[in-house]
């Protein structure tokens, strides 16, 4: 490994919502199918915006207000909900539940799938991941398809990242130094939370989005998981 400060990592513990599975192309045609039905003027992509940030800030707010981990599907429903009256779009509860089956199909990104295979040449692959263990594990199996050697979810902490809990304790479960485990997402604040932690971090920029003003940056920033399998291999 060129780098000489990542030398020591072994381990690499992904993001897997909008890092690995690409969530506005697996939402955004039946969110809009949904908003055409109920004759919003929003479009689906436009929606899908709102709904994403929103959901961030229910996840935050559990964390500010230690709600404990309410469920990353939980904080998804709540959000839409939110942006759904937010557009002034008529909606029951039942027609919620069940357009929410959609996240039970999450796509990962094609790039993601071939990076992740190269890298487990080297490296153990581990998903660090907001979501619930059990549909952790099903997206794993049935959508992402590749093998990881261990699958952490934030349920074991209770709380959401960035919170350091979360490091800390995938730390101690993979029986890892933090200096030898690198973070890789695609959302800044998640580079950020696993740097202050001591982890390295990799920052897949698929976004084109700046990292956050902050003394913790990450180690690499790339623009998908063919350059970063090209950087850590090399």
């Amino acid at each position: 490994m060129a780098q000489n400060y990542i030398s020591r990592v072994n381990t690499l513990t992904f993001d897997i919502f909008g890092t690995v599975l690409d969530l506005s192309g697996s939402l955004v045609p039946p969110t809009n199918e949904f908003l055409s039905q109920h004759g919003a003027t929003i479009g689906g992509a436009s929606f899908w915006v709102d709904w994403r940030n929103r959901q961030r800030i229910e996840q935050y707010q559990d964390n500010l207000l230690m709600l404990g981990h309410s469920g990353y599907l939980e904080t998804c429903r709540r959000a839409l909900i939110y942006c759904l009256r937010l557009h002034q779009v008529d909606f029951t509860y039942d027609e919620v539940t069940e357009f929410m089956q959609v996240y039970q199909n999450l796509q990962p990104y094609p790039d993601a799938v071939v990076g992740l295979k190269r890298l487990a040449q080297r490296f153990s692959l581990v998903a660090l991941s907001n979501g619930e263990q059990r549909f952790l594990e099903h997206l794993v199996a049935d959508n992402i398809r590749v093998h990881f050697d261990e699958i952490i979810s934030v349920e074991q902490v209770g709380v959401f990242k960035p919170h350091p809990a979360v490091y800390r304790r995938a730390a101690r479960t993979l029986e890892k130094d933090p200096a030898e485990i690198m973070m890789v997402a695609a959302h800044s604040f998640d580079t950020l939370g696993a740097r202050a932690c001591g982890f390295r971090a990799a920052y897949v920029n698929r976004y084109d989005l700046p990292t956050d003003e902050s003394t913790y940056q990450p180690d690499l920033e790339v623009k998908d998981f063919i350059e970063l399998a090209d950087r850590l291999l090399s």
